[in-house]
């Protein structure tokens, strides 16, 4: 009992903080946002209402009828029907507003509207691209215009992963080998973080990406624009690691989940199948698409996925000459 009404206790301040827009709730992104902490707000304060009341009551009568003396007998007692209507009647009411609110929530969330932007969003180990339909691709961060409906796309490469978008309170699984879709209608431009709800692995942690809400000319402006543009292929290569291999490379000689890329150019890595090859650019190129095909002593095979059809050849070639220019 004493468990329960801490836990009520809790909940209630934070219900308290979060009317007052502290950090206990992440900012509301969208409509369905307001609406679904409407109803978390409705069922808190109704459930810790009902518990506060039921605690009072039970020390009520605790008090009132306790045995006062080692002679006391039980009087004999019977219901009160009227009471035990009320009692039946007035939380089964309540109990069904919340499962229509519910439903009527759930409902608007599951059904994207006709006529949404649509982007193909794919998990992998540990990372999101975006696919948007003009061809433009990103890794770990999208932009979408505000007050527009968008519907994500999701698959996965490898495992299930799981595209969390707290300030839109949506959450959907993307599962290989089928498509699975979430649909968000931002309403407040700024930024917001994307998170994986599954667990995927070590890498699980860091597979955060960033929703860029932005007004439609900004939008139609970062769709048309070709991010390299001017950038050598040295640039281009840092830009791609830091986008799409960080989580897992370091660009000195550190090992982290995989090998450093500091000194790697140039050098012989010996395989388990006790085979060698030397760092070039078909080896930096394989391990990039096919990284199964050679497997690194020391390093566990099927750890890295593969960025075929991620990667566009201008960004393969751009890593090729960042890791002949990293140093140890």
């Amino acid at each position: 009992m004493f468990r329960l009404f801490f836990i009520s206790i809790f909940s209630l301040f934070s219900q308290l903080a979060y009317s007052k827009k502290s950090v206990f709730m992440p900012p509301e992104a969208s409509v369905y946002a307001r609406d679904a902490d409407q109803l978390y707000s409705f069922i808190l304060n109704v459930s810790a209402v009902a518990f506060v009341l039921i605690i009072l009551i039970i020390a009520y009568f605790g008090i009132k009828y306790r045995r006062k003396t080692l002679n006391d007998k039980t009087p004999n007692m019977s219901h009160n029907f009227a009471l035990e209507v009320v009692w039946t009647i007035i939380p089964a009411l309540i109990f069904f507003f919340m499962f229509g609110w519910g439903w009527k929530l759930w409902n608007q969330a599951r059904h994207s509207p006709n006529g949404a932007l649509e982007i193909f969003a794919e998990g992998q180990k540990w990372s999101w691209s975006f696919n948007y339909k003009s061809g433009r691709t990103s890794t770990n961060v999208v932009y979408v215009p505000v007050n527009k409906p968008v519907k994500f796309i999701l698959s996965s490469k490898d495992v299930i992963h799981s595209l969390f978008l707290p300030a839109f309170r949506k959450k959907q699984d993307a599962v290989p080998g089928r498509y699975t879709s979430l649909w968000i209608q931002p309403n407040k431009e700024g930024e917001y973080y994307i998170f994986c709800a599954e667990f995927c692995g070590t890498g699980h942690s860091e597979m955060i990406a960033k929703l860029k809400v932005v007004s439609f000319k900004e939008y139609a402006k970062w769709l048309s624009n070709d991010p390299y543009k001017g950038l050598s292929l040295s640039a281009i290569g840092k830009k791609t690691f830091k986008t799409s291999c960080v989580a897992c490379h370091s660009s000195d000689s550190t090992r982290k989940i995989g090998p450093g890329f500091g000194g790697l150019w140039g050098s012989t890595k010996q395989f388990t199948n006790n085979k060698s090859a030397l760092v070039d650019e078909t080896y930096i190129r394989e391990s990039i698409l096919n990284p199964n095909a050679k497997i690194v002593k020391g390093f566990p095979k099927g750890v890295m996925p593969t960025f075929k059809g991620q990667l566009s050849e201008k960004q393969i070639r751009g890593l090729v000459e960042y890791i002949k220019d990293l140093k140890e």
